[in-house]
């Protein structure tokens, strides 16, 4: 089970990651940069500055405005990809599965070296 999700071997994956539509869907994700990848790390950035100046309120303030900002930018890009990855699995299979897009969106959302299966494709790489 390790070996399938470091080599994406289809045979031995989970039920979860099977099937031609989830293979393309993970490489268009792993193909991008996202905004979700880096959500975590500027999360805990803005928790130490906003602990760490909490008796300050305007930053404090600034602080929460900036962090609401950084989720509508990564809930706008996460979005912006399902859509895109809509059109090309519409073009390419004719229809989608169900669960895909929900399926890249939380792949989008975790770091890139802790995805599972493990990436098997550079970024900026062509998806086809």
């Amino acid at each position: 089970m390790r070996l399938a999700n470091e080599t994406g071997d289809e045979r031995y994956l989970s039920t979860r990651d099977k099937g031609p539509q989830k293979r393309f869907a993970r490489n268009f994700v792993d193909s991008r940069w996202m905004v979700g990848e880096f959500l975590m790390i500027i999360i805990l950035v803005f928790l130490i500055i906003s602990f760490s100046m909490s008796k300050n309120l305007q930053v404090t303030a600034y602080v929460t405005f900036g962090l609401w900002i950084v989720l509508a930018i990564t809930v706008l890009d996460s979005f912006i990809m399902t859509r895109q990855l809509k059109k090309r699995l519409t073009d390419k299979f004719g229809s989608r599965d169900r669960g895909v897009l929900w399926y890249a969106a939380m792949r989008g959302l975790q770091f890139r070296k802790l995805r599972l299966p493990k990436p098997q494709i550079a970024r900026g790489a062509p998806v086809d």
